[in-house]
């Protein structure tokens, strides 16, 4: 199912020796060794395995010593001794052993539920630092831009060749732009401090600033069969569920006469008796509506399953839909945006005077918006593609 091409942005992610998605699964691999979060749950998960295999052996063997003093002393004292062994019906130990491994087997389930829920986190936390990086990348550009502009029109202003409020226009546009990139660094900042959080306190340096573009398959229905297979939500109540059809078997089970042999010696003066005990327990009252619990319990369990299954394939559906709706957006945006490129006329118009600055300024950041809401859109595909591909 796993296809991968380079499109042409790949191609020059890989020349300009930026490659993000290799560079974040690197960041993944290392927050899999080092976060305590998925280590405490390792060590929990395997103490839960070793939970699961007790209490499911034959009961413990019972031993019993009686010393007597008889009355009148004459008649002697009297020693009883017995050792005695009680267990359930066979098939019940059977069935007790193949519920504890399918309880394992939901641990696993459960470990892998929480380990994606927190690699998805980090993984959208590098792809908040590629967007925050090609915007600080694109801060960059304008703001040095701006300095030649606002140094531009000091210069006229000190040879009285513009008035004050030009000068003050392109001084109040330089810090405009000094307070975008602060803020973008504080940013920056936050997301790389929650990465080291994630990498158990370690920091993580992360510089790309460009995406792969992800390769969405058309054919959800195909995309959907392995994706359901990987979801450890319905891989637990698909276990819940035999499980309950287990435990049916094994109430049934409980259900028939338990047994108890033993060995007996009694010692009297001048006697002793010793032998073997058989005894029944046949069960009547005790495990009354027991089968009848379970079998509920499973058809409820059935209901269950089928409405996850139902509400996955649907949140799944709308995440592919959506993500190559935004795909298709973002392509088309892209184009027009190179279409529309007026930065280079705007600055020489206002090389020529052509414009006034304040004109310039406005248009220009008609353009910077524009720009900006491309390198939204860009992230929101990919933060959408990451979810999609969680499961595969």
């Amino acid at each position: 199912m796993k296809h991968i091409f380079l499109t042409f942005a790949g191609i020059v992610a890989v020349c300009s020796g930026a490659f993000p998605q290799k560079s974040i699964d690197k960041i993944l691999a290392e927050i899999d060794k080092n976060n305590t979060t998925l280590s405490a749950l390792r060590k929990s998960a395997e103490a839960d395995k070793i939970g699961n295999k007790t209490a499911i052996y034959l009961q413990n063997p019972e031993v019993t010593f009686n010393y007597l003093w008889g009355s009148p002393t004459i008649i002697g004292n009297r020693t009883d001794f017995s050792i005695s062994q009680s267990f359930d019906f066979p098939l019940a130990y059977s069935l007790k052993n193949q519920i504890s491994d399918q309880k394992n087997e939901q641990i696993e389930f459960e470990f892998q539920r929480q380990y994606k829920s927190l690699l998805l986190k980090a993984r959208n936390i590098c792809l908040d630092l590629v967007y925050s990086n090609a915007l600080k990348s694109e801060l960059t550009k304008r703001l040095a831009s701006a300095r030649l502009i606002a140094d531009s029109f000091k210069a006229k202003f000190d040879l009285g060749e513009t008035n004050v409020l030009e000068y003050n226009k392109a001084q109040l546009n330089l810090l405009n732009l000094y307070r975008e990139m602060e803020n973008i660094e504080i940013e920056r900042k936050t997301l790389l401090s929650e990465l080291a959080g994630l990498n158990g306190g370690q920091p993580i340096d992360f510089q790309d600033s460009i995406y792969l573009e992800p390769v969405i398959s058309s054919d959800f229905e195909q995309w959907y069969i392995m994706a359901e297979q990987n979801n450890p939500v319905l891989g637990w109540l698909k276990k819940e569920l035999e499980i309950s059809q287990k435990q049916v078997k094994l109430t049934t089970a409980m259900g028939l006469p338990k047994f108890k042999t033993a060995y007996m010696s009694e010692t009297v003066v001048g006697e002793k008796f010793q032998g073997i005990t058989v005894g029944l327990t046949i069960p009547m009252w005790e495990n009354k509506n027991g089968v009848k619990l379970m079998k509920s319990k499973t058809i409820a369990l059935e209901s269950i399953t089928f409405d996850n299954k139902l509400q996955f394939y649907n949140h799944l559906k709308s995440i592919h839909s959506k993500t190559i709706s935004i795909r298709k957006n973002l392509e088309e945006y892209r184009t027009n945006l190179t279409r529309f490129d007026n930065s280079e006329f705007l600055k020489t118009a206002l090389d020529k005077g052509e414009i006034s600055l304040i004109n310039y300024i406005v248009e220009l950041s008609l353009y910077y918006e524009n720009v900006n809401m491309s390198l939204a859109l860009e992230r929101e595909l990919h933060k959408s593609y990451a979810e999609l591909m969680q499961y595969q």
